[in-house]
């Protein structure tokens, strides 16, 4: 049986002696491999899910390799000899921010096009633009690197850093979701198609899903670091081994078809397909000619449309109404500037549009308050609602604005950054998710009516189920994105909204992609993207609560106090060994 003493000499011997350059190469490795389960340009397919299960491991190598674990240290205060500060935490930070910067760079490129083309910045300011953004948000990576190295020089273990790993992203996605604000593609994402790990969606959200990844990484790096070392049972292979089963139990997953709930209403999704760059003030001949289309394509509901994702070779399927007179439940147009509450010509039109249909109607455009303190109007960005008799009914206004985009922050100083919001003004925030009781053809049921960035953040789209919305409804102008990976990973992120409160999601967009998502994250129907077209989408209703909607994100909170409290012990531990 070997002792304690030998174990701490056999854990000193890591696998990693090699060049000092290695562990660059180690987070050059994991952002490229890391890319890969996201949407690039287009759909995802399935098998590149699988990269999410391994990209990790070569970042999680380098950082707690020999060359970056600070020197030779006592394993415990007993021990006599002064403890190494060779530059193990600070390189490990920047191995790790060097992974993140990139993979952001990477990921989320689309940046640069939304700001050049949209925004009419210039290229070396939409490039300065995507720089600056990869430079604040690949900080998360650098601590996730910084503390792991940390709790490995502390703990004078690889295996307990190993541990920690998935508790420590965890809380710093979290971070990302609260702090900046910006929970982009984060890593539970990539599996919204594996109806097993899904399952974890509705008790703990994504962040779940990014903990298992995270673990089953850590495990296989394990597996890659002790392999000149005895680890616990006394098999040195049990953590590559357990890794390697968790992977392909878990990537197996993609091959599993969840249920399939059965649809018991109807709505009319609208598509316009409206050139974000136009001006979006409709005169005249401009105005009657839109209400027209608007109007023939809210009756549309017997047609073909796709039966999946668009541009996957999902096969086509057909609505075939019945020889009697039939009404959708719902008619919808997405997120955009042209329509302002208040407008006779839009409240006649809408009014019309909504008796000729017998349903409700949910219209995106700018809403209009006048606050009498401050003597001027408040604009939102709202979703206004019509009710089956033609009446405004009430609005919905955005509260999570985008920055840049729909206000601007610290705009005396980021005086550029006006070209950016021109065409759509300096937004208000809303004040409450409102949930709208309508009445149709299958009687009265409550909708939650989110606005477009607003689906990335789970634990404010929860708060509509809870107050009891029946089925939600997402409208978006994709537009901006152009023809970039964006307006997919858009779409995947939507999905996990609809997993984690097991509800129907109606996604209604300007340009695509517009369509319906059932309580476990499969898209049931959709239509071709950049097309003039309408979405007769089938959905249902329901009322239950998960874990995840009545409590939010709980399990990311205690991953975030675990990884806050293990890493100040780590920190004062260190502090303690070197007086």
């Amino acid at each position: 049986m070997q002792t304690s003493a030998g174990s701490g000499v056999a854990e000193r011997r890591l696998v990693g002696a090699g060049a000092a350059w290695m562990p660059w190469v180690g987070a050059v490795l994991s952002a490229a491999l890391l890319e890969l389960p996201f949407p690039l340009a287009g759909p995802l397919p399935a098998w590149r899910t699988a990269f999410a299960w391994f990209g990790l491991v070569p970042l999680i190598c380098a950082v707690l390799s020999k060359q970056m674990a600070g020197g030779e240290r006592p394993r415990h205060p007993t021990e006599k000899g002064p403890l190494s500060r060779a530059p193990g935490l600070g390189a490990a930070f920047l191995v790790g921010y060097l992974c993140g910067v990139l993979w952001y760079a990477g990921n989320c490129y689309w940046i640069y096009a939304t700001m050049h083309i949209y925004g009419g910045l210039s290229s070396l300011v939409s490039v300065l633009l995507l720089a600056g953004f990869s430079l604040v948000l690949g900080a998360y990576f650098g601590l996730f690197a910084w503390g792991l190295a940390l709790v490995r020089r502390a703990a004078g273990s690889v295996r307990w850093a190993l541990l920690v790993a998935p508790f420590l992203w965890v809380g710093l996605d979290l971070a990302a979701a609260r702090i900046t604000s910006v929970p982009w593609d984060q890593l539970g994402y990539s599996q919204v198609d594996n109806a097993l790990v899904n399952q974890l969606a509705p008790w703990t959200g994504v962040y779940g899903i990014s903990f298992v990844l995270v673990l089953v990484n850590a495990l296989i790096a394990g597996g890659f670091l002790m392999t000149c070392c005895h680890s616990w049972f006394a098999d040195r292979r049990t953590w590559g081994i357990s890794g390697a089963v968790l992977l392909v139990a878990g990537g197996l997953g993609v091959t599993i078809s969840p249920p399939r709930p059965a649809a018991t209403a109807s709505a009319v999704l609208i598509q316009p397909n409206l050139d974000v760059g136009s001006d979006s003030n409709w005169n005249g001949p401009e105005w009657d000619r839109n209400m027209a289309q608007f109007t023939h394509l809210a009756g549309e509901e017997c047609k073909s449309y796709i039966a999946g994702i668009p541009q996957t070779g999902a096969p086509r399927g057909e609505i075939v109404c019945p020889p009697y007179p039939t009404w959708p439940d719902l008619v919808v147009w997405p997120e955009s500037p042209a329509f302002i509450q208040g407008d006779p010509r839009l409240n006649a039109a809408l009014g019309a549009i909504a008796r000729q249909e017998h349903a409700p109607a949910i219209v995106g455009g700018v809403g209009t308050d006048y606050v009498p303190a401050e003597q001027a109007w408040n604009d939102y960005n709202s979703a206004m609602v019509f009710n089956a008799q033609g009446q405004f009914a009430g609005r919905y206004d955005k509260i999570h604005l985008v920055p840049f985009g729909e206000y601007i922050p610290f705009q005396n100083l980021l005086t550029f950054a006006h070209k950016l919001t021109g065409r759509v003004g300096q937004f208000s925030r809303g004040a409450r998710r409102q949930v709208f009781l309508l009445d149709a053809g299958n009687g009265a049921h409550r909708y939650g009516i989110f606005i477009c960035y607003e689906d990335v953040f789970g634990d404010e789209v929860r708060h509509f189920a809870l107050n009891g919305a029946e089925a939600l409804v997402n409208i978006s102008d994709d537009g901006w994105y152009g023809d970039t990976s964006a307006p997919w990973q858009h779409l995947n992120i939507a999905r996990m909204r609809a997993i984690e409160n097991r509800r129907w999601l109606l996604r209604d967009t300007n340009t695509g992609v517009t369509a319906v998502i059932d309580p476990y994250g499969v898209v049931r129907q959709s239509i071709p993207r950049h097309r003039v077209d309408a979405l007769p989408a089938e959905f249902g209703y329901r009322t239950g609560v998960t874990f995840y909607t009545a409590h939010g994100d709980v399990f990311a909170w205690m991953c975030a106090v675990l990884s806050l409290a293990i890493v100040g012990w780590a920190g004062v531990f260190l502090e303690k060994l070197t007086k």
